[in-house]
């Protein structure tokens, strides 16, 4: 990867890795119903969402799986993938709490409600995009900026 690369924005196979890892972990987590797996997730995300690409482990780990690929893929706004980041961590964390309080159903439907955005990211729509874009439209909106 190029580092004019990195500033133009996250590769796409980085991101479709992100959005697979989030699958695929929470899928597993509800079959084996072992929330430590969402647990896991939650803690594997957050450092991006607080520091940044560089500070992440599904970034990290694209950057060496897809080297090649990524130098010339098309790439995704690093704050618009931070805005996905944060959604999931947040709901997540959400979850986090509820499988803490014992309302093991509310953690499951949180962490599902992450599952069938990445599902539905990786078919084409990207849903936390489609608000990252309302979000930046209405804020102009009612500030101008």
């Amino acid at each position: 990867m190029t580092s004019t690369n990195q500033v133009q924005g996250i590769p796409m196979p980085i991101v479709k890795l992100n959005r697979i890892v989030l699958l695929a972990g929470i899928t597993v987590a509800i079959i084996l119903q072992k929330p430590l797996i969402t647990t896991a997730l939650f803690l594997i995300i957050l450092p991006a969402v607080l520091w940044g690409q560089k500070a992440s482990l599904v970034y990290l780990i694209g950057s060496k799986l897809f080297s090649k690929q990524n130098g010339t893929a098309a790439s995704e706004s690093p704050k618009l993938m931070r805005f996905n980041n944060s959604i999931a961590v947040i709901l997540l964390g959400l979850a986090q709490i509820a499988f803490v309080l014992e309302a093991a159903l509310a953690g499951w439907i949180l962490s599902g409600i992450v599952a069938v955005a990445a599902l539905v990211a990786l078919c084409g729509f990207c849903f936390g995009c489609f608000l990252f874009y309302q979000f930046n439209l209405q804020r102009y909106k009612l500030f101008g900026k």
